[in-house]
């Protein structure tokens, strides 16, 4: 039984999410990048560990020692990642006996995206708060990604389904402006409609409707903060016919309208 040590802050230095490069990207840290670096791999990429080349599958994560050498690159183009880079993590990673450099499939690929999502909408935000806040969302993520780890070696019978869902829970998050039907998605892995709801619930706590919902918002939080698109753009890009009815759905779930939820991330700029 792992004994719990005194919590050590866990600061976060910078994050990227879904940073897209057409053209490709090639990181070379030969000394390594001083601090731990997390890298998500959203599409196949090449990485090199230990002097071998590996290409890796989409939905892969890493998380670099301090010293550790990195050198990755695309595989397929575009070139599509999540990535922080922190501090201070020693002590959990021991208590977790979390992997290093090693790459890992994603059992969960919207996890991360979204953990890391959040890391960079609250880093961007600021407040009296920011530095708590960022190392509980570290420290979440991390304890949910052991979790997965330590569950997939303990249970027995892992839901045949769960790949085949998370996969399509991705889509759903990386494709907001798509508009499949219940129907469809429960035909794409051959179930019938209400055995698919009762999986999905089941898995992730809440209905796929929802779920498309939030991804659709996600994404519309994350345009309004990273562009200067203007609301009925956003709305299209996220797939909704009608500016008004994406005007009030984001006020329903959100708590606020677009341009006044653009306002405050305005005010509240990146720390440099």
């Amino acid at each position: 039984m792992r004994r719990r040590r005194c919590c050590q802050m866990l600061e976060l230095i910078k994050c990227g999410y879904r940073y897209t490069y057409a053209n490709g990207l090639t990181i070379s840290r030969p000394g390594g990048a001083g601090d731990y670096a997390f890298v998500f791999f959203k599409n196949k990429s090449e990485v090199v560990l230990n002097g071998k080349s590996i290409i890796t599958d989409s939905d892969t994560y890493i998380l670099y020692r301090p010293t550790t050498p990195q050198f990755y690159r695309e595989y397929d183009l575009p070139y599509i990642d999540d990535w922080f880079h922190a501090v201070g993590l020693e002590d959990l990673l021991e208590e977790l006996n979390f992997p290093l450099d090693t790459l890992i499939p994603a059992a969960d690929p919207l996890l991360i995206s979204r953990s890391i999502m959040e890391m960079h909408r609250i880093k961007k935000m600021g407040g009296p708060h920011t530095a708590r806040i960022l190392d509980s969302e570290i420290r979440s993520l991390l304890l949910k990604l052991s979790n997965l780890l330590e569950m997939s070696l303990l249970t027995e019978r892992p839901n045949r389904y769960f790949r085949q869902l998370s996969e399509l829970r991705d889509e759903l998050y990386n494709a907001p402006h798509n508009h499949p039907s219940v129907e469809e998605l429960a035909a794409r892995i051959n179930i019938s409609k209400s055995h698919f709801q009762h999986l999905y619930k089941d898995l992730f706590g809440c209905s796929v409707v929802t779920d498309m919902i939030n991804g659709r918002l996600e994404y519309a939080k994350y345009l309004l903060q990273n562009s200067s698109l203007t609301v009925s753009a956003i709305a299209d890009k996220c797939g909704y016919e009608h500016e008004t009815h994406f005007m009030r759905q984001f006020k329903k779930f959100v708590g606020l309208t677009p341009g006044r939820f653009r306002s405050i991330s305005d005010k509240n700029p990146l720390q440099a």
